[in-house]
């Protein structure tokens, strides 16, 4: 834009991403394509190659890179330290043997090709790691993340992440032969594995006192600025020793996935990942350089087919031999097929150290992009590869499995004393339930007296969908304040319409108004305190408990239309 100076040209740009990203989402969406190709496209649109409306890809794809920081975090907070314990088989053993198979089939073709033994290292440990980004929100997207693919991929992708401070020490090496290789690189190793057990012990002192003065607060917004203060800091905390900055995300995640936080922490950082990672998918899509591509579109579109190919052929056999029925292992290699992000951080950076011309690493740029562009489409080919081979063994193919902790569960919005009574009953039942309150110090006293209780607003639907709310089998609303259960109530309704919803209410009017707000059953304060001492006074006169109990059901029919109906009578002479 003329004259707009810098603030207008980057106000002028973040408009056009949010337009273009309005556009065609919803478009690719409509059609029952993934998101993903919706933000792929709108990148290419708005891109150098397209209308030209966005010039420096590389600033925002560096800015976009904080989607896949974010989307690692939220992972790391969902699944606890024993469960990664767990998956050390699969993360060391499945993950290692994918990386050294594919770096050495890539780099000896790279190698067969011309090219030099060091650019061909480099290019083949670069080209064996995938997309963390594509194929997580794949995953997402399918509901897979929990399935034997999704775990599987997981461990995968986790390792991949655990490479890159060995490849970017290994690289300017390569570049240098009278350097003792094995010993730098030994000393990397080293100094990653005591940065990370440092990480470790800091986080587990420091997180949660500082969570808890934060929250004594009663600030919204300052717990929210602090979530991002530790998910970032950890980030660039491990950039700046040379580890990944999704490395230092997914170990703030993990060591937060087993405080009374995180699930309050889980929905304060989700709107941040979601818009940073569409606008990660759109810098790949501005990334492709069609110009390039139309100069040698037959050696481009060879080499990607190649790429993806021989990483299938690698992980197929892979995930058989990690226990995985061969539907599924058709669908996690078809999945983590493509280059990964970080191809665009090690050719670059391989570029300016002196171990790769700079040709090349453009060329394979294009290469990675066009991969990471495909994974939509090559995921939708392998399932449906693993349906007809499940279809043809008669092998039923994996659906999605539901939450085991939180299947059938109760979500109790609000922890004071109706909520903790409730709490207490379904525990008596052996009912499993979650429970949220914004007060730190009854989510304290919960917890320390063995109750399953998180601080967070249950009325958000971040929080709710981080609660498994979709398998739950309804939600009671039991805060005190009349304005702030309707809110509860319209919001859950809106967002969960489905959804059963128990409500506390003082009055009569206030039952009928949360009704109207969608409720399914409320509970008067006031009449029923006043129903249940009378059938106290019942009983004490002679009558039977259950004639009692028969006695109170009549009065509660009808929204307790008698009994207003009595008490109405009762008041207007004095009325009048």
């Amino acid at each position: 834009m003329e004259g707009g100076g810098t603030g207008g040209g980057a106000l002028f740009e973040l408009l056009v991403i949010m337009a273009a990203a309005a556009l065609f989402v919803p478009l690719a969406t409509r059609v029952g394509l993934s998101s993903i190709l919706g933000y792929l496209a709108a990148g290419a649109a708005i891109g150098p190659w397209g209308l030209g409306l966005i010039g420096d890809v590389a600033e925002i794809r560096h800015i976009a890179e904080f989607g896949v920081v974010f989307l690692l975090f939220i992972i790391g907070i969902e699944m606890k330290p024993a469960r990664l314990w767990i998956m050390r088989r699969q993360v060391f053993g499945l993950g290692g043997l994918q990386v050294l198979l594919s770096g050495l089939a890539i780099g000896g073709v790279g190698w067969l090709l011309g090219l030099s033994p060091a650019v061909a290292v480099v290019v083949g440990l670069g080209l064996a790691l995938s997309s963390t980004a594509m194929g997580l929100q794949v995953l997402a997207e399918r509901g897979e993340l929990a399935s034997v693919v999704g775990r599987a991929a997981f461990a995968v992708l986790l390792l991949q992440d655990l490479m890159v401070p060995l490849l970017l020490t290994l690289t300017p090496l390569l570049a240098d032969t009278q350097v003792s290789l094995t010993g730098d690189v030994a000393v990397a190793v080293a100094e990653a594995a005591a940065v990370l057990v440092g990480a470790v012990v800091v986080g587990r002192l420091l997180m949660r006192p500082l969570f808890r003065v934060i929250a004594a607060t009663r600030s919204a917004e300052v717990f929210t600025a602090t979530a991002l203060l530790v998910v970032l800091g950890m980030a660039l905390a491990m950039e700046h020793v040379g580890l990944s900055m999704a490395l230092g995300a997914f170990l703030a995640g993990l060591l937060l996935a087993e405080s009374e936080f995180r699930h309050q922490v889980e929905a304060d950082i989700q709107p941040f990942r979601g818009l940073l990672l569409g606008l990660f998918f759109m810098a790949v899509g501005m990334s492709v350089d069609f110009g390039l591509m139309a100069e040698h579109w037959a050696a481009v579109l060879a080499l990607v087919v190649a790429l993806m190919g021989v990483k299938i052929v690698i992980l197929v056999p892979l995930f058989r031999a990690f226990g995985l029925a061969l539907p599924d292992a058709v669908k996690g290699a078809f999945l983590l097929a493509q280059g990964g992000e970080f191809a665009f951080v090690l050719f670059t950076y391989a570029v300016n150290v002196g171990t790769m011309p700079a040709a090349t690493a453009q060329f394979l740029i294009l290469v990675v992009s066009l991969s990471m562009a495909a994974t939509p489409f090559v995921a939708i080919a392998g399932a449906r590869i693993a349906g007809r081979i499940a279809a043809s063994r008669e092998v039923p193919a994996e659906q999605p499995p539901k939450p085991t902790s939180h299947e059938g569960h109760v979500i109790l919005c609000g922890f004071g004393r109706v909520g903790q009574t409730v709490a207490r009953l379904l525990e008596a039942a052996k009912r499993p339930y979650i429970a949220f309150d914004r007060d730190l110090d009854r989510v304290m006293q919960g917890r320390a007296a063995g109750m399953n209780v998180y601080f967070g607003d249950a009325s958000r639907p971040e929080v709710l969908h981080a609660a498994h709310a979709a398998d739950a089998c309804l939600i009671v609303v039991t805060t005190d304040d009349p304005a702030a259960t309707a809110r509860a109530v319209a919001h859950i309704r809106h967002h969960f319409p489905r959804l059963t919803i128990h409500a506390r209410a003082r009055d009569l009017m206030q039952s009928s108004a949360l009704k109207k707000a969608g409720a399914s059953q409320t509970v008067p304060e006031t009449l029923e305190a006043s129903l249940q001492l009378a059938a106290q006074v019942l009983v004490a006169t002679g009558l039977s408990p259950e004639d009692a109990a028969a006695e109170l059901e009549g009065w509660r029919r009808d929204d307790y239309a008698a009994l207003v109906d009595a008490v109405t009578a009762v008041q207007k002479p004095k009325s009048a």
